[in-house]
Order: structure tokens, then C-alpha cells, then sequence
């Protein structure tokens, strides 16, 4: 228990540093640094706050104790005895709490993403799911004051998608999203069956942190730009002009196609957005043994071709593989109420970590 107080009180040492060094006119100055420390501060805040509850009711205790010790009436050694009980279980679960609050954060927990969204198997149906799952990621971004970007888009005849690219922009949005990477599977008739026979098609997606410059610089050497003129509806401006890119990563081998917009430098930004993430996700992914252990044991990171969750229309169920977890809501989850599903996933991959920590 030492080492616990000892650790949080460091914590809290390093917060009031903090914000004597925010209050420094020379750290204000510095744009770059303040944002730095700003965000320690923000990070550790919470935490510091859980101590700092933790300490008065430790305290409060202790005076408990030593009233105990007195000689004291029936009455008020019964009075004692029960608010010690209740502050014995609010320092327990406050001591659960900071615990939680000490996990290590994934660096990337406060990132925007890049989240891509393909129809996989089951032809149009799939292509009609992959939308289904964009509008009900749009929801609830939206539940969340969050900003959604279409990048780019590969519609079908049908009034799907073949792929479609987004950027999600927000507080804290990569720390919620990042379970949804992996395979969707549906369950349900399509509209385009006439014998009113249940089929199962797939659709998957992958999400990716937003790469900034500080994360990763890109040698402009290792990039391969080809232009050509964008193919499809766009008009006669789009046919005449070579406003399509491809951009390569010769060391990795990604290659970014963007013609949705009207200019080649517009797609030439976008382009460079998704490239950057691709290439960070990739080398994030390879970094070290210790990382791809990581990964491997969180319920969020898997592989996109592992199947997550299957949603299931005749019977208005969702479940998600991971933590055997069925809800029978489809509809309000399929219009962006994901909060359950989500909240259940961060709680598992929590309680992973501690075990984690626990066996070290």
C-alpha cells in the first residue's frame, strides 16, 4: 500500500509542477510547450482529484479509528461503527478507481481517427450493410459532439457502399473506437431477395489513429505520386484535367487512390491525411514484440479479419464476439447507440491490464 501512495503522491507532485509551469510566462509563450503540458496536466487531473478524495476519507478514517479508542457511549460507538463501515467501502472503491486511472494509457486514446468501412462478402447486400454501418457510426459520433468527414467514397448502384473513408474528429474519439476494427457480420433478407431467405454478408473496418507530424515524418523520397484524370460522374472539368492522385509508400507498399475531389492539390491533402495513418497504423503495429503482445490481448486491436460482432435483424440482436456480450436492441444500437456495447468493451480490456499488472 506504500507504493501505491508513494506512486499517486508523485502523480500529484508532478500536477502542481505542472500547473506552476502553465502560470510561467515563458511556457506561455511557447506555444508548442504549453500545448505539451497542457495536455500531462489534463491527463494526470482526474487522478489527482481521486487522491485527493482518497486522502480525506483515509483521514476521516483514521479519526474514526481514534474515537474508538475512547471510552464512548452505546449510542455513538454504534454511530462510529457505521460511518466507518460506509467509508471503509468508499476508500475501496475509490482505491478501484485510481487503479483503473493508473493502467497505462494507450498514447493514442486522444487522437482522431481515419476509419475505413468496406463491403466484404455478400455482393450488394454487403455493400448496403458497410452504409448501414456508417450511418450508425455517424449517429453516434453525433450522440457525442463529435465532427464526421466523408474523405472518400465508393458508392454502388444500390445505394451502398463499396468503401467508404472517414474522418472522425473529437474529444478522446480513438479511445472508443478503436474496438470497432474487425469484421461485421450481418444477418437479415436483403431487399433484393425475393424468397425472403435470411442471408449472412460481411463488412469490415478498420480504424486508425490520425497520424500528426510529430508521430511520424514521412521522407517525401519514399513517396511515389502518379496523377491521371478521375474516371466517373464529375463532369467535363473532371475528364479534361489530371486532378486524380495515387500516392505510394515505397517502403511499405501502401498505396493511397484519392479523385473525389475537383482539384489535384485537394486530393493531394487527402491523399497525404490517409497515407500518413496507414503508415503510422503499420509501423505502430511492428514496433516491438512487446506492442504486438499488447495488441493481441485488447479486445479493440484485432486483426480486421477477425469477426467482432454479428448483427442479427429477424431476431433484433447484436453480439459481440470478444466478451460474449448479446443485446437484443438492434434497431437503437443500429441508430448510434453504441454506449452499452463500448462501455462493456473499455471495462473487459480494463480488467485484462489489471490482470496483467497483477501477474508482473
Amino acid at each position: 500500500m506504500n507504493d501505491f501512495i508513494d506512486k499517486l503522491q508523485a502523480v500529484e507532485d508532478r500536477y502542481d509542477e505542472l500547473n506552476e509551469l502553465l502560470a510561467d510566462p515563458d511556457v506561455i509563450s511557447d506555444s508548442q510547450k504549453f500545448t505539451e503540458l497542457s495536455k500531462e496536466e489534463a491527463s494526470i487531473r482526474e487522478t489527482v482529484a481521486k487522491f485527493r478524495e482518497y486522502k480525506k476519507v483515509i483521514a476521516q478514517i483514521a479519526d474514526d479509528e481514534e474515537m474508538q479508542r475512547e471510552k464512548l457511549d452505546p449510542e455513538m460507538d454504534e454511530l462510529v461503527k457505521s460511518e466507518l463501515s460506509s467509508l471503509r467501502s468508499q476508500r475501496d472503491d475509490i482505491e478501484e478507481q485510481i487503479k483503473v486511472l493508473m493502467l497505462p494509457m494507450d498514447p493514442n486514446d486522444d487522437k482522431n481517427i481515419i476509419m475505413e468501412i468496406h463491403g466484404a462478402a455478400g455482393g450488394d447486400e454487403a455493400s448496403l450493410f458497410a452504409a448501414d454501418l456508417f450511418n450508425m457510426y455517424s449517429r453516434y459520433a453525433e450522440n457525442q459532439g463529435w465532427k464526421v468527414q466523408i474523405v472518400d467514397e465508393n458508392a454502388t448502384e444500390v445505394g451502398g457502399f463499396k468503401e467508404i473513408v472517414l474522418m472522425i474528429s473529437g474529444d478522446r474519439v480513438y479511445s472508443k473506437l478503436k474496438y470497432e476494427n474487425g469484421a461485421h457480420r450481418v444477418q437479415r433478407v436483403p431487399v433484393t431477395e425475393s424468397a425472403g431467405r435470411v442471408h449472412t454478408s460481411t463488412a469490415t473496418v478498420g480504424v486508425m489513429p490520425e497520424a500528426e507530424d510529430v508521430d511520424i515524418d514521412i521522407d517525401p523520397k519514399d513517396i511515389r505520386t502518379d496523377v491521371y484524370r478521375s474516371s466517373g460522374a464529375g463532369g467535363q472539368h473532371i475528364n479534361k484535367t489530371s486532378s486524380a492522385v495515387r500516392m505510394t509508400h515505397l517502403p511499405t507498399g501502401i498505396v493511397v487512390a484519392m479523385q473525389d475531389e475537383r482539384s489535384q492539390q485537394q486530393n493531394r491533402v487527402k491523399a497525404m491525411q490517409i497515407l500518413k495513418a496507414r503508415v503510422y497504423d503499420y509501423y505502430q503495429t511492428r514496433e516491438q514484440d512487446a506492442y504486438d503482445a499488447e495488441r493481441k490481448s485488447a479486445v479493440g486491436t484485432g486483426d480486421r479479419s477477425e469477426r467482432i460482432r454479428t448483427y442479427n435483424y429477424p431476431q433484433n440482436r447484436v453480439t459481440d464476439h470478444r466478451i460474449g456480450l448479446s443485446l437484443n436492441k438492434l434497431d437503437r444500437i443500429m441508430n448510434g447507440e453504441l454506449d452499452e456495447i463500448i462501455d462493456a468493451l473499455i471495462l473487459d480490456d480494463q480488467a485484462k491490464k489489471m490482470e496483467q499488472l497483477r501477474n508482473e
